[in-house]
């Protein structure tokens, strides 16, 4: 391990490097975005840009990554789980700018700005991972929220797209106030806003009952909680996931979904591990209440972008039990979830976009009947992914592993969360009333007389969908690596201390 310095000027640059290569690029494909007037060649010719941008980022970021710098002050964080994290993002994005260049062409949307937009959000994101000092969550949250405001509208043909926009807008506004309350708060009773330097200050001064640092965690929490659309705070979600261009939305259901957790989790575990009895019950409540109204709100929706919606809220209350866990072996979990839930949701919005026309039609679970009597490649594929959101084994490749080591974590803790682990495998039960009801609508309904023929799939797209499916089949069956690498990125984050906490509230 090689330690940096980054009091000083240069070992700030270093840790920043992968930061500063997105930041820097993103910069200038935004001049070149604006030299030349809007249209199809040119939103290509910046997408390709993009993403050879963001490959650049990725081998920069693994290059970090296996040279093993450290470093244990200071308000940016160089360590594994900083570096996963990253590359959770980056390959989200790249997959969306993928997604996207066939997108704008079949919607002929020829803003090539949107392209850079994806770029700033991800670079928020890389900033939300590496933060270790509040001033820096709150300026990669807005950093992202803002690029991802507009990108939610940004098809201005569409009047679901702008009121998806300005929803989010307006309570991703309201959201950040709570953030900022909080932050206030806990730096006025610790004097800091360093995370270590909260986690030390709470142990010299006794502050484990102190009113404004409890009610300054609330209100933070309150802030996270709404970003990752956990309920009570996820009202948004299934009409900003309708609304929004659908690259956008598997955007904000992955990499936006993501970096408000990992944000979350380092955070949580570095600035208030020590009164995590104060927290847990609540987390503990919230965990419940979202894997519950996520999976049964699901069973009822007849639109596929708002079934993935409550989906994606059901799955942020499975990650809130890794949180909820708070030990190395659940930040172990919580990495391999977020790996195994990207390739499965990438994957399922990836079909959506495939198989929509022109203005976002035939997005009802109907419009998949036979589906697989004439694109069966398609079918296939979403049914892998439908399979791993499901965690269904062997079928449902890596995503099967992802809830039981969810599962491990959960009962292996030092306070074992037995409630907690059957409340998470009985709403995985739940929610094959919906995830196969998706598989049945293809391979056991006709294909109506009258139903048109699915859109021809551009060549990036349907490579996409036939890569994913297959990353999560092969991990599936060879977890052992991506295993490994979540328990190192852990390794990088402390344990809670939970004392005198009942199992259930």
């Amino acid at each position: 391990m090689t330690p940096l310095d980054l009091a000083t000027p240069a070992g700030l640059t270093i840790a920043l490097t992968p930061d500063l290569v997105l930041m820097g690029g993103a910069m200038l494909l935004m001049l070149w975005a604006a030299w030349r007037p809007d249209g199809a060649s040119h939103q290509r010719a910046v997408g390709f840009g993009s993403a050879v941008l963001l490959v650049a980022t990725i081998v920069v970021t693994i290059l970090f990554a296996r040279a093993g710098r450290t470093a244990t002050t200071g308000a940016v964080a160089v360590d594994q789980f900083r570096w996963s994290s990253d590359l959770i993002f980056l390959g989200s994005a790249l997959i969306t700018v993928l997604l996207s260049i066939e997108y704008n062409d079949r919607e002929s949307i020829g803003t090539a700005e949107t392209h850079v937009l994806l770029l700033f959000a991800t670079s928020g994101m890389m900033l939300l991972a590496a933060a270790r000092d509040l001033i820096i969550v709150f300026l990669g949250v807005e950093l992202m929220s803002i690029a991802v405001y507009v990108l939610a509208g940004l098809n201005r043909r569409s009047a679901k797209s702008a009121e998806a926009a300005l929803k989010y807008f307006l309570l991703g506004a309201f959201s950040t106030g709570f953030l900022l309350y909080g932050i206030a708060l806990i730096y006025g009773a610790t004097g800091s806003v360093q995370l270590p330097a909260i986690g030390a200050r709470v142990l010299r001064y006794g502050l484990f009952t102190n009113p404004m640092l409890l009610v300054g965690i609330a209100l933070l929490m309150v802030g996270f909680l709404f970003k990752v659309a956990a309920a009570p705070f996820h009202m948004w979600a299934p009409d900003v996931y309708e609304g929004a261009p659908t690259p956008v939305t598997a955007y904000m259901a992955v990499a936006v979904k993501a970096a408000a957790f990992a944000a979350f989790l380092r955070v949580w575990l570095e600035a208030f591990n020590l009164v995590a009895g104060a927290w847990h019950t609540a987390l503990w409540n919230v965990a419940v209440l979202t894997m519950l109204v996520g999976n049964l709100v699901a069973l009822q929706q007849k639109n596929i972008k708002r079934l993935l919606a409550y989906s994606s809220i059901s799955h942020a209350g499975y990650v809130l039990v890794a949180v909820v866990v708070a030990s190395a072996e659940g930040s172990g979990a919580f990495v391999f979830y977020l790996v195994a839930y990207a390739l499965a949701t990438m994957g399922a919005f990836a079909v959506v976009a495939a198989m929509s026309r022109s203005g976002e039609r035939d997005l009802m679970v109907e419009d998949y009947a036979g589906l697989w009597f004439v694109r069966p490649g398609t079918a296939v594929a979403m049914t892998v992914f439908m399979l791993a959101l499901l965690g269904f084994p062997v079928f449902g490749g890596v995503g099967f592993f992802a809830k039981w080591y969810l599962l491990r974590a959960a009962l292996d803790a030092s306070n074992p969360q037995i409630l907690l682990a059957v409340t998470l495998v009985l709403t995985s039960v739940v929610s094959a009333g919906y995830y196969l009801a998706v598989v049945k609508e293809m391979f056991m309904r006709a294909r109506p007389a009258d139903a048109p023929e699915p859109p021809r799939t551009g060549i990036m797209t349907r490579s996409l969908i036939g890569v994913l499916a297959a990353l999560i089949l092969v991990l599936g069956l060879f977890p052992d690596r991506l295993v490994s690498w979540a328990e190192r990125s852990a390794q990088a984050l402390p344990s809670a201390t939970v004392v005198d906490v009942p199992v259930q509230p």
